[in-house]
């Protein structure tokens, strides 16, 4: 029988090892020992008798387009991770994940990539890479990167945080609250007296737990953070309104503002349908207030509910599965807390001289309409200080043969004669916004035919990365894809890796091809 089984309740806080010192480092950090030769472990933990809730929305893959029939693919920038520490999660407690689980847009961007800093007053920078397809040789890929400017401490704003903190009874366990309260204590050490901390709760009913106080009242902070206990239903559409209310009267003009909402996501007092939350959120995004979605636990995970919230939010959406993701998000990533662009959007146009289709690899619940690009009553996605945000697209060159479903000829327009032969293979453009500002501006970069060349460390990385997702998903696109290429190429771009993410993924993908070689086998 295979060891598939969607939305099984497993979680623990394990990095399996292979004999790295990174390994037996995040297996101690994460408060369980790493199975030996690799193995992992059975699904077992304080949480795994939690009644099985979590949901996850069917994901459909983004097919080949002809650029005769769409020329123009537009979407939206992602900053979400939540895919990615929810897949470790699976894996590390002995489960494959539910196919739906599988953001590759979340995957590949777990990762930071040394793309170049902004130039001039731009607060993003645009590269473009192209090198044969891993998996389908006979395609390309081609990779967008943006990199968000990075702010030193000194040049940070004073921040006005409120966390939105779920008190409720699902939240018991050590998963969940106790977790929220280490996670908060990281970032708590490292705020100064220019900041601002609120603390709103919410379970059967909404409180303020701790009225804006200076950052610097580190005693005080952890104190009220440390007497919060769980119990009663989740009214989080109470939590937060208040949680917007307390922002507006702390907001600091020209500051960072923003709620961080700490939460399983299991909503069930107050607005609970998925629809009426995201509409409250959209009216208070209006107050210039940022929203931080943080998932904790497992069992009652929504995953939609919380994506959707961050998304609508002007936010990002992240899963905390232990103390060393809360690190990477509070520490590591904490400059991200600030945004320095929001609304980002891209659109790319392909000469069909060159291309004869393409596939946008993830993103699928970030597509836009074309005419969305230059829209600036759309929302889109935002970046904080040293983000980086990666997009990767599959290349069918002219001349290679791919089975497309065709149109029927135009009965009242002549259609478009394309564009005399071009060494260009494609143009990138990128609105964005700043912070407190309305209109938005453009950055515009040509994917030049001698653009393409073997592939780079950080590329070679981001290309393993998504072929990851594609196995893991069995994706109908995924070619020659396997985990032992994967374990190839990314052996070969880890050596940047001051934060052992990238060691930590190898170590995943060795835990994953045993499982799936494990299932195979039964």
């Amino acid at each position: 029988m295979s060891r598939f089984v969607a939305c099984v309740p497993v979680f623990g806080f394990i990095l399996l090892t292979t004999g790295c010192g990174c390994g037996e480092r995040g297996a101690a950090h994460r408060g369980a020992a790493a199975p030996k030769g690799g193995a992992p472990a059975e699904p077992s933990g304080p949480d795994f008798d939690h009644a099985n809730a979590e949901a996850y929305g069917t994901i459909v893959e983004n097919p080949f387009r002809s650029p005769a029939v769409a020329p123009l693919s537009t979407f939206s920038a992602d900053v979400n991770t939540a895919s990615y520490s929810n897949v470790r999660r699976f894996l590390t407690q002995g489960a494959l994940p539910p196919r739906d689980a599988v953001f590759l847009a979340d995957l590949v961007n777990y990762f930071p990539y040394r793309y170049p800093e902004p130039a001039g007053d731009d607060p993003v920078s645009l590269t473009l890479d192209l090198a044969p397809c891993p998996w389908r040789p006979a395609h390309k890929l081609a990779r967008i990167g943006v990199k968000a400017r990075s702010l030193a401490a000194r040049e940070l704003p004073p921040r006005n945080l409120v966390f939105l903190i779920d008190t409720s009874g699902s939240m018991d366990g050590e998963t969940r609250l106790p977790l929220v309260k280490k996670s908060i204590e990281l970032l708590v050490e490292r705020l100064t007296a220019s900041d601002r901390v609120s603390i709103v709760t919410y379970a059967g009913d909404a409180g303020l737990r701790l009225p804006p106080t200076p950052g610097n009242l580190h005693a005080r902070i952890l104190g009220a953070v440390r007497s919060l206990q769980a119990g009663g239903g989740t009214n989080g559409s109470g939590g937060i309104q208040l949680a917007y209310e307390t922002a507006r009267r702390g907001f600091i003009e020209g500051g960072a503002n923003r709620i961080i909402l700490c939460t399983d996501g299991d909503f069930n007092l107050g607005q609970t349908s998925e629809s009426e939350l995201v509409q409250l959120v959209e009216r208070e995004r209006a107050s210039r207030v940022f929203l931080t979605v943080l998932g904790y636990g497992m069992g009652n995970l929504k995953n939609g509910n919380l994506e959707k919230l961050a998304t609508h939010g002007n936010g990002q959406y992240a899963y905390i599965d232990g103390i060393d993701e809360a690190r990477k998000v509070f520490v590591e990533e904490g400059g991200a807390l600030v945004c320095v662009a929001k609304d980002v959007k891209f659109q790319v146009e392909f000469n069909p001289a060159r291309v004869a289709a393409y596939r946008l690899l993830g993103y699928e619940n970030r597509i836009l309409r074309a005419e969305d690009f230059k829209d600036d009553a759309r929302d889109a996605g935002d970046v904080g200080s040293g983000h980086t945000v990666t997009a990767l697209y599959e290349i069918v060159p002219v001349g290679v043969k791919l089975d497309l479903p065709g149109v029927d000829p135009l009965k009242y327009q002549t259609p478009a004669q394309p564009a005399a032969a071009s060494t260009e293979w494609l143009t990138v453009k990128v609105r964005y916004k700043e912070p407190d500002g309305d209109a938005s501006k453009e950055l515009a970069k040509v994917l030049a035919a001698e653009a393409e060349k073997a592939m780079g460390e950080d590329f070679a990385f981001a290309a393993a990365v998504a072929e990851f997702g594609l196995v893991l998903r069995d994706s109908p696109y995924k070619g020659r894809a396997s985990l032992a290429d994967v374990l190839d190429r990314a052996s070969a771009g880890f050596r940047h890796d001051p934060n052992g993410h990238r060691t930590e993924f190898l170590d995943l993908v060795r835990v994953a091809n045993g499982l799936k070689e494990r299932a195979a086998r039964e």
